[in-house]
């Protein structure tokens, strides 16, 4: 029924052009050079060749691929700039658009999963996707009741394209980690594995994006679309319009940047303590920028009136006491320049092996550097503080290289790890300056010292409240 390549040989077919692709432009790209061409001229053309090439496979692929592609996305920043610019444009298509099903493939599952007289819940429905990602796309249309909706339809075969990509991706982890200095891609790949049985669960989608809808309703910054219908591989919500976050990074106003990055910085640290759960997806495609609910006024270019609207809670990690006490507290002693305290926390969490010795002072040093955007109180992400951050992590020279190689992520804190560095990456893209340390402060267990008795307990600062006090989330 499904034109999206299912068979194990084709898929591995089509993803083992990239690693050949890659040797083969590498051939190209000498030939070039003995030809008299400057290695500056090769080598942009040979990244334009790969990012072209990378699009093209990923996204008729979808499934795995394209979700990996997806990840890959929000950590362009890190890459250098002569890198960065090819690769910019092509991973980012791969965040909202995909070659879609056919129209009689859109039918065909709709009439399996809403009943023959599918089109009866409908007033309107069009044909054409709105937006297709990786395991699924959207079509917009008008529900009986007149409410204007999303209906979200998941390809045919998705889960077994899911597992056979990204099984075939993480054999060729090693040739791909040059897309990224300093990331290893393998784990990244294994947790998106990790992950595929929960995604394509579009029951437990809805009732994390009801949760969310429930507790976001009358925020006066965060919109979350409510649950409108649930079935098998269909998904209707309500339709929000607004301003893709992607278009945001690319032509948006230096006041819709800081705007945006400020409510995604909010939204990711207000959500756990609020929901119990963190929308583990923050690529730029699942983020809307949205004119205020009373908007009457013409925007003044500040962006202050604007609203993030949420998308895709297909992937959220349950945290039912929120983000865990020892990140804040952690942060904290780190601020405080605490380094035995750090590192006594870190090894008690398992950050530490028990078999290994490092030196306090070396592994605040190691920190430092990644966690400035909260010793300010308002810091601006940039590319080149990404890409700094990045080279003096990968370079294996450096004393910071030396020392995260013994580091251990716990397990519990893999998914946590790449939201919070997926979301650094997309405030880089934006170029915004935030008041981090401000949504840390009203949202972050343990960042805040516990008050002594009679002590007046700190206020967040000036437009950074809380909407809902933490007390009454922690009972």
């Amino acid at each position: 029924m499904s034109d999206l390549p299912r068979k194990a040989v084709t898929r591995t077919a089509k993803l083992a052009t990239l690693p050949l692709g890659f040797a083969g432009r590498a051939t190209w790209g000498l030939g070039k050079r003995i030809g008299g061409k400057s290695a500056e001229i090769v080598a942009r053309e040979l990244q334009q060749r790969t990012a072209d090439q990378l699009f093209k496979v990923l996204g008729e692929l979808k499934g795995g691929a394209m979700k990996f592609g997806q990840a890959l996305s929000v950590f362009e920043s890190a890459l250098p700039e002569e890198i960065a610019g090819p690769y910019r444009a092509a991973l980012t298509k791969l965040q909202e658009a995909a070659p879609p099903m056919p129209t009689r493939t859109v039918h065909a599952v709709l009439a399996e999963r809403l009943g023959e007289e599918w089109r009866e819940l409908f007033l309107e429905f069009e044909d054409k996707p709105s937006a297709a990602a990786s395991i699924g796309q959207v079509h917009r249309a008008v529900w009986h009741d007149g409410r204007e909706v999303a209906v979200k339809v998941q390809y045919p075969g998705a889960g077994e394209a899911l597992l056979s990509d990204l099984t075939q991706l993480s054999r060729f982890a090693r040739l791909l980690g040059p897309l990224v200095p300093g990331m290893d891609i393998k784990p990244l790949i294994t947790e998106l594995r990790d992950r595929v049985s929960e995604e394509l669960d579009y029951a437990l989608e809805a009732e994390a994006q009801r949760e969310h809808a429930a507790e976001f309703a009358d925020d006066p910054d965060v919109v979350v679309p409510d649950v409108v219908h649930q079935g098998d591989q269909v998904l209707v919500t309500e339709w929000i319009d607004g301003t893709p976050l992607a278009e945001v990074i690319s032509d948006g106003t230096p006041g819709e940047r800081d705007r945006a990055g400020q409510l995604l910085a909010r939204f990711l640290f207000s959500g756990p303590a609020r929901t119990g759960l963190l929308h583990a997806d923050p690529h730029p495609g699942n983020f809307r920028l949205l004119p205020a609910a009373d908007a009457g006024e013409e925007d003044d270019g500040s962006g202050g009136e604007l609203r993030l609207g949420v998308l895709d809670f297909g992937t959220v990690d349950r945290l039912p006491g929120g983000l865990p006490d020892t990140i804040g507290e952690a942060l904290r002693m780190a601020l405080e320049g605490d380094a035995q305290g750090v590192y006594d926390l870190l090894r008690g969490e398992g950050f530490v092996k028990e078999s290994i010795d490092l030196d306090p002072d070396g592994v605040l040093e190691y920190l430092l550097p990644i966690i400035e955007p909260a010793v300010v109180e308002e810091f601006t992400f940039t590319r080149g503080w990404m890409r700094t951050q990045a080279a003096r992590i990968a370079d294996p020279r450096s004393p910071a290289n030396q020392l995260g190689k013994q580091l251990n992520l716990p397990p519990s804190y893999l998914l946590i790890h790449r939201v919070t560095l997926s979301t650094i990456g997309v405030l880089c893209q934006l170029g915004a300056t935030v008041r981090l340390r401000g949504e840390l402060e009203a949202w972050l267990p343990g960042f805040l010292p516990e008050p002594e008795d009679g002590e007046e307990v700190l206020s967040p600062p000036v437009g950074v409240e809380p909407a809902l006090d933490r007390s009454d989330v922690d009972a």
